[in-house]
Protein backbone atom coordinates (compact mmCIF):
# COMPACT_ATOMS: atom_id res chain seq x y z
CA UNK A 1 0.00 0.00 0.00
CA UNK A 2 2.77 2.27 0.55
CA UNK A 3 3.61 3.09 -2.99
CA UNK A 4 0.00 1.82 -4.40
CA UNK A 5 -1.90 4.43 -2.18
CA UNK A 6 0.34 7.45 -4.08
CA UNK A 7 -0.20 6.97 -7.27
CA UNK A 8 -3.93 8.14 -7.79
CA UNK A 9 -2.68 11.41 -6.07
CA UNK A 10 0.38 11.50 -8.66
CA UNK A 11 -0.94 10.48 -11.81
CA UNK A 12 -3.60 13.45 -12.26
CA UNK A 13 -0.53 16.02 -12.62
CA UNK A 14 0.05 13.49 -16.22
CA UNK A 15 -3.24 12.66 -16.97
CA UNK A 16 -4.69 16.02 -17.25
CA UNK A 17 -2.84 17.63 -19.77
CA UNK A 18 -2.99 14.92 -21.44
CA UNK A 19 -6.84 14.50 -21.41
CA UNK A 20 -7.03 18.41 -22.96
CA UNK A 21 -4.34 16.89 -25.73
CA UNK A 22 -6.93 14.24 -26.34
CA UNK A 23 -10.16 16.40 -26.25
CA UNK A 24 -7.93 18.60 -29.20
CA UNK A 25 -8.25 16.01 -31.30
CA UNK A 26 -11.39 14.85 -30.49
CA UNK A 27 -15.41 15.83 -32.18
CA UNK A 28 -16.39 18.18 -29.87
CA UNK A 29 -19.30 15.74 -28.16
CA UNK A 30 -16.86 13.07 -27.83
CA UNK A 31 -14.42 15.62 -26.33
CA UNK A 32 -16.35 17.04 -23.67
CA UNK A 33 -17.46 13.25 -22.72
CA UNK A 34 -13.85 12.50 -21.87
CA UNK A 35 -12.51 15.49 -19.90
CA UNK A 36 -15.81 15.08 -17.71
CA UNK A 37 -15.22 11.29 -17.44
CA UNK A 38 -11.52 11.56 -16.75
CA UNK A 39 -12.12 14.91 -14.36
CA UNK A 40 -14.51 12.31 -12.33
CA UNK A 41 -12.28 9.03 -12.62
CA UNK A 42 -9.41 11.19 -11.14
CA UNK A 43 -11.56 13.04 -8.65
CA UNK A 44 -12.92 9.62 -7.08
CA UNK A 45 -9.71 8.11 -7.20
CA UNK A 46 -7.77 10.90 -5.07
CA UNK A 47 -10.49 10.86 -2.85
CA UNK A 48 -10.49 6.82 -2.18
CA UNK A 49 -6.86 7.44 -2.01
CA UNK A 50 -7.31 10.07 0.76
CA UNK A 51 -9.54 8.20 2.54
CA UNK A 52 -7.36 5.32 2.95
CA UNK A 53 -4.32 7.62 4.28
CA UNK A 54 -7.03 8.96 6.98
CA UNK A 55 -8.11 5.65 7.77
CA UNK A 56 -4.62 3.89 8.05
CA UNK A 57 -3.87 6.96 10.56
CA UNK A 58 -7.07 6.28 12.26
CA UNK A 59 -6.86 2.83 13.13
CA UNK A 60 -3.27 3.24 14.71
CA UNK A 61 -5.01 5.28 17.74
CA UNK A 62 -6.02 2.67 20.47
CA UNK A 63 -9.72 3.26 20.47
CA UNK A 64 -10.19 3.16 16.50
CA UNK A 65 -8.11 -0.21 17.38
CA UNK A 66 -10.86 -1.28 19.79
CA UNK A 67 -13.16 -0.67 17.42
CA UNK A 68 -12.01 -2.50 14.75
CA UNK A 69 -11.37 -5.61 16.88
CA UNK A 70 -7.69 -5.67 16.61
CA UNK A 71 -5.80 -8.50 18.33
CA UNK A 72 -3.88 -7.33 21.57
CA UNK A 73 -0.66 -8.98 20.57
CA UNK A 74 -0.95 -7.47 16.83
CA UNK A 75 -0.64 -4.44 15.62
CA UNK A 76 -1.04 -3.44 11.76
CA UNK A 77 1.90 -4.89 9.95
CA UNK A 78 5.22 -2.96 9.69
CA UNK A 79 4.48 -1.33 6.21
CA UNK A 80 1.56 0.58 7.69
CA UNK A 81 2.99 1.44 10.75
CA UNK A 82 5.55 4.03 12.12
CA UNK A 83 5.69 7.11 12.68
CA UNK A 84 6.27 8.07 9.12
CA UNK A 85 2.43 7.26 8.45
CA UNK A 86 1.48 9.80 11.20
CA UNK A 87 2.18 12.92 9.48
CA UNK A 88 0.89 11.78 6.20
CA UNK A 89 -2.80 10.55 7.68
CA UNK A 90 -2.88 13.86 9.38
CA UNK A 91 -2.19 15.82 5.90
CA UNK A 92 -5.12 13.47 4.71
CA UNK A 93 -7.93 14.31 6.56
CA UNK A 94 -6.94 17.67 6.69
CA UNK A 95 -7.39 17.49 2.97
CA UNK A 96 -10.58 15.68 3.12
CA UNK A 97 -11.97 18.29 5.34
CA UNK A 98 -10.86 21.02 3.19
CA UNK A 99 -12.28 19.25 0.08
CA UNK A 100 -15.41 18.52 1.97
CA UNK A 101 -15.73 22.39 2.78
CA UNK A 102 -15.34 23.25 -0.47
CA UNK A 103 -17.45 20.40 -2.00
CA UNK A 104 -20.41 22.08 0.47
CA UNK A 105 -19.14 25.73 -0.68
CA UNK A 106 -19.79 24.59 -4.36
CA UNK A 107 -23.19 22.88 -4.17
CA UNK A 108 -24.17 26.13 -1.92
CA UNK A 109 -23.34 28.60 -4.66
CA UNK A 110 -24.56 26.46 -7.59
CA UNK A 111 -28.02 26.10 -5.50
CA UNK A 112 -28.28 29.62 -4.54
CA UNK A 113 -27.26 31.09 -8.31
CA UNK A 114 -29.84 28.43 -10.06
CA UNK A 115 -32.32 29.49 -7.41
CA UNK A 116 -31.65 33.09 -8.05
CA UNK A 117 -32.09 32.65 -11.64
CA UNK A 118 -35.27 30.69 -11.20
CA UNK A 119 -36.84 33.83 -9.25
CA UNK A 120 -36.24 36.52 -11.52
CA UNK A 121 -37.48 34.82 -14.44
CA UNK A 122 -40.08 33.13 -12.91
CA UNK A 123 -41.94 36.82 -13.70
CA UNK A 124 -40.54 37.17 -16.85
CA UNK A 125 -42.93 37.84 -19.67
CA UNK A 126 -43.73 34.06 -21.58
CA UNK A 127 -44.82 36.14 -24.85
CA UNK A 128 -41.99 33.85 -26.85
CA UNK A 129 -42.60 30.15 -26.38
CA UNK A 130 -39.84 27.66 -27.54
CA UNK A 131 -40.31 24.37 -27.06
CA UNK A 132 -36.88 21.77 -26.76
CA UNK A 133 -37.01 19.55 -29.67
CA UNK A 134 -36.31 16.16 -27.74
CA UNK A 135 -38.24 13.39 -25.80
CA UNK A 136 -39.31 14.08 -22.08
CA UNK A 137 -42.46 15.37 -20.40
CA UNK A 138 -40.36 18.85 -19.43
CA UNK A 139 -39.90 21.12 -22.39
CA UNK A 140 -37.70 23.99 -22.57
CA UNK A 141 -39.21 27.54 -22.32
CA UNK A 142 -38.27 30.67 -24.03
CA UNK A 143 -38.21 33.20 -21.20
CA UNK A 144 -37.65 36.74 -22.74
CA UNK A 145 -35.69 39.45 -20.27
CA UNK A 146 -36.77 43.23 -19.99
CA UNK A 147 -32.85 44.22 -19.97
CA UNK A 148 -30.85 46.28 -22.61
CA UNK A 149 -28.00 44.34 -21.42
CA UNK A 150 -27.27 41.64 -24.60
CA UNK A 151 -27.44 37.91 -23.00
CA UNK A 152 -28.80 34.63 -23.58
CA UNK A 153 -28.42 31.19 -21.55
CA UNK A 154 -29.59 27.98 -20.68
CA UNK A 155 -31.08 27.46 -17.31
CA UNK A 156 -31.71 23.94 -16.09
CA UNK A 157 -34.41 22.73 -14.08
CA UNK A 158 -37.90 21.80 -13.67
CA UNK A 159 -39.01 23.33 -16.46
CA UNK A 160 -35.77 23.73 -18.06
CA UNK A 161 -35.50 27.17 -19.44
CA UNK A 162 -33.81 29.57 -22.64
CA UNK A 163 -33.35 32.72 -20.87
CA UNK A 164 -33.01 36.00 -23.50
CA UNK A 165 -32.74 39.56 -22.72
CA UNK A 166 -34.57 41.44 -24.96
CA UNK A 167 -31.10 43.63 -25.95
CA UNK A 168 -30.09 40.38 -27.06
CA UNK A 169 -32.90 39.41 -29.44
CA UNK A 170 -32.50 43.18 -30.33
CA UNK A 171 -28.79 42.63 -31.46
CA UNK A 172 -29.89 39.72 -33.85
CA UNK A 173 -31.69 39.25 -36.86
CA UNK A 174 -34.44 36.46 -36.91
CA UNK A 175 -32.28 33.71 -38.77
CA UNK A 176 -29.48 34.69 -35.91
CA UNK A 177 -32.10 34.37 -33.34
CA UNK A 178 -32.74 30.89 -34.31
CA UNK A 179 -29.30 29.77 -34.73
CA UNK A 180 -28.66 31.08 -31.08
CA UNK A 181 -32.09 29.11 -29.86
CA UNK A 182 -30.93 26.17 -30.93
CA UNK A 183 -27.72 26.24 -29.28
CA UNK A 184 -29.01 26.95 -26.38
CA UNK A 185 -32.01 23.95 -27.18
CA UNK A 186 -28.46 21.60 -27.35
CA UNK A 187 -27.26 22.83 -23.64
CA UNK A 188 -30.18 21.68 -22.56
CA UNK A 189 -31.02 17.82 -24.00
CA UNK A 190 -27.22 17.05 -23.71
CA UNK A 191 -27.96 18.23 -19.87
CA UNK A 192 -24.22 19.78 -19.83
CA UNK A 193 -24.61 21.46 -16.46
CA UNK A 194 -24.22 18.18 -15.18
CA UNK A 195 -20.59 17.62 -16.76
CA UNK A 196 -20.10 20.88 -15.56
CA UNK A 197 -21.33 20.37 -12.11
CA UNK A 198 -19.14 16.87 -12.30
CA UNK A 199 -16.01 19.08 -13.18
CA UNK A 200 -16.12 21.69 -10.49
CA UNK A 201 -16.73 18.86 -7.95
CA UNK A 202 -13.33 16.76 -9.36
CA UNK A 203 -11.28 20.10 -8.90
CA UNK A 204 -12.49 20.34 -5.78
CA UNK A 205 -10.75 16.77 -4.89
CA UNK A 206 -7.14 17.68 -6.70
CA UNK A 207 -5.76 20.96 -7.87
CA UNK A 208 -4.30 19.44 -11.19
CA UNK A 209 -8.03 18.89 -12.19
CA UNK A 210 -8.80 22.40 -12.49
CA UNK A 211 -7.36 23.40 -15.96
CA UNK A 212 -10.04 20.41 -17.24
CA UNK A 213 -13.09 22.64 -16.51
CA UNK A 214 -12.20 25.55 -18.56
CA UNK A 215 -11.61 22.96 -21.15
CA UNK A 216 -14.89 21.38 -21.20
CA UNK A 217 -16.60 24.22 -21.18
CA UNK A 218 -14.79 25.49 -24.43
CA UNK A 219 -16.13 22.12 -25.86
CA UNK A 220 -19.25 21.94 -24.57
CA UNK A 221 -19.96 25.14 -26.30
CA UNK A 222 -18.28 23.61 -29.03
CA UNK A 223 -21.02 20.73 -29.21
CA UNK A 224 -23.64 22.86 -28.63
CA UNK A 225 -22.14 25.27 -32.00
CA UNK A 226 -21.93 21.59 -34.30
CA UNK A 227 -25.82 20.96 -32.70
CA UNK A 228 -27.02 24.15 -33.64
CA UNK A 229 -25.16 23.93 -37.03
CA UNK A 230 -26.29 20.75 -38.18
CA UNK A 231 -30.01 21.96 -37.02
CA UNK A 232 -30.03 25.66 -38.50
CA UNK A 233 -28.39 23.80 -41.72
CA UNK A 234 -25.51 26.75 -42.01
CA UNK A 235 -22.59 26.78 -40.54
CA UNK A 236 -21.66 30.27 -41.27
CA UNK A 237 -25.21 31.47 -40.27
CA UNK A 238 -24.36 29.98 -37.07
CA UNK A 239 -20.95 31.45 -36.57
CA UNK A 240 -22.57 34.98 -37.67
CA UNK A 241 -25.13 34.46 -34.64
CA UNK A 242 -22.18 33.45 -32.14
CA UNK A 243 -20.00 36.58 -33.46
CA UNK A 244 -22.39 38.56 -33.22
CA UNK A 245 -23.91 37.56 -29.53
CA UNK A 246 -20.26 37.94 -27.75
CA UNK A 247 -20.08 41.74 -29.26
CA UNK A 248 -23.51 42.06 -28.43
CA UNK A 249 -22.67 41.63 -24.56
CA UNK A 250 -19.30 42.93 -24.92
CA UNK A 251 -18.28 45.92 -23.26
CA UNK A 252 -21.40 46.55 -20.89
CA UNK A 253 -21.88 45.10 -17.49
CA UNK A 254 -22.41 41.53 -17.35
CA UNK A 255 -25.71 40.17 -16.58
CA UNK A 256 -25.76 37.92 -13.71
CA UNK A 257 -25.77 34.45 -14.58
CA UNK A 258 -25.51 31.00 -12.69
CA UNK A 259 -21.97 29.19 -13.39
CA UNK A 260 -24.30 26.02 -14.48
CA UNK A 261 -25.84 27.78 -17.12
CA UNK A 262 -24.09 27.27 -20.41
CA UNK A 263 -24.59 30.44 -22.69
CA UNK A 264 -23.73 31.25 -26.10
CA UNK A 265 -21.43 33.97 -25.46
CA UNK A 266 -19.15 32.45 -23.28
CA UNK A 267 -15.83 31.09 -23.91
CA UNK A 268 -13.34 32.13 -26.51
CA UNK A 269 -15.72 33.02 -29.57
CA UNK A 270 -12.80 33.71 -32.07
CA UNK A 271 -11.42 29.99 -31.78
CA UNK A 272 -15.44 28.72 -32.29
CA UNK A 273 -16.23 30.96 -35.21
CA UNK A 274 -12.57 29.76 -36.92
CA UNK A 275 -14.26 26.47 -35.99
CA UNK A 276 -17.61 26.66 -37.35
CA UNK A 277 -16.52 28.00 -40.90
CA UNK A 278 -13.57 25.63 -41.09
CA UNK A 279 -15.04 22.65 -44.25
CA UNK A 280 -14.73 19.85 -41.56
CA UNK A 281 -13.05 18.73 -38.52
CA UNK A 282 -8.94 18.51 -38.96
CA UNK A 283 -8.58 15.17 -39.66
CA UNK A 284 -4.06 15.37 -38.99
CA UNK A 285 -1.74 14.14 -36.65
CA UNK A 286 -3.49 10.90 -35.91
CA UNK A 287 -0.06 8.91 -34.63
CA UNK A 288 0.23 12.16 -31.93
CA UNK A 289 -3.62 11.88 -31.09
CA UNK A 290 -3.69 8.07 -30.99
CA UNK A 291 -0.47 7.84 -28.57
CA UNK A 292 -2.11 10.81 -26.11
CA UNK A 293 -5.12 8.52 -26.14
CA UNK A 294 -2.78 5.39 -25.46
CA UNK A 295 -0.96 7.22 -22.67
CA UNK A 296 -4.40 8.85 -21.21
CA UNK A 297 -5.98 5.50 -21.33
CA UNK A 298 -2.77 3.78 -19.26
CA UNK A 299 -3.08 6.60 -16.71
CA UNK A 300 -6.51 5.93 -16.08
CA UNK A 301 -5.81 2.17 -15.90
CA UNK A 302 -3.07 2.59 -13.50
CA UNK A 303 -5.02 5.09 -11.30
CA UNK A 304 -8.23 2.76 -11.05
CA UNK A 305 -5.62 -0.43 -10.51
CA UNK A 306 -3.49 1.06 -7.90
CA UNK A 307 -6.66 2.76 -5.90
CA UNK A 308 -8.35 -0.69 -5.67
CA UNK A 309 -4.83 -2.08 -4.80
CA UNK A 310 -4.00 0.48 -2.15
CA UNK A 311 -8.14 -0.46 -0.72
CA UNK A 312 -6.71 -4.27 -0.98
CA UNK A 313 -3.85 -3.78 1.22
CA UNK A 314 -5.32 -2.14 3.88
CA UNK A 315 -8.26 -4.94 4.37
CA UNK A 316 -5.92 -7.44 4.12
CA UNK A 317 -3.57 -5.34 6.67
CA UNK A 318 -6.66 -5.17 9.01
CA UNK A 319 -7.84 -8.35 8.95
CA UNK A 320 -3.92 -9.50 9.68
CA UNK A 321 -4.24 -7.20 12.83
CA UNK A 322 -7.63 -8.67 14.04
CA UNK A 323 -6.29 -12.42 13.71
CA UNK A 324 -7.55 -13.49 10.78
CA UNK A 325 -4.59 -14.13 8.64
CA UNK A 326 -0.90 -15.18 9.76
CA UNK A 327 1.31 -11.59 9.64
CA UNK A 328 3.84 -13.81 7.63
CA UNK A 329 1.40 -14.05 4.67
CA UNK A 330 1.82 -10.52 4.27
Amino acid sequence: MTLAVWIPLLLPLLAAPLARRVAEQLAPRTAALTLAATAAALGTAALASLGLLAVTGLLHLPYAAALAHFSPARRLPDALSGTQWAPAAAAAALALLVIGALAARTAHHQLADLRRARHATGDAPARLRDRLRRPGPAPAALTVLDDHRADAYALPGRPPRIVATTGMLAALSAPERAALLAHERAHLAGRHHLLLAAAEYAAACHPALRPLRGALGYHLERWADECAAAEVGDRALTARAIGRAALASAGAPPAPRPRLAPAAAGGPVPRRVRALLAPAPPRHRRAVRTLAALALAGCLAATAVTTAEAGHDLHRAVETAQGEHPAQHR
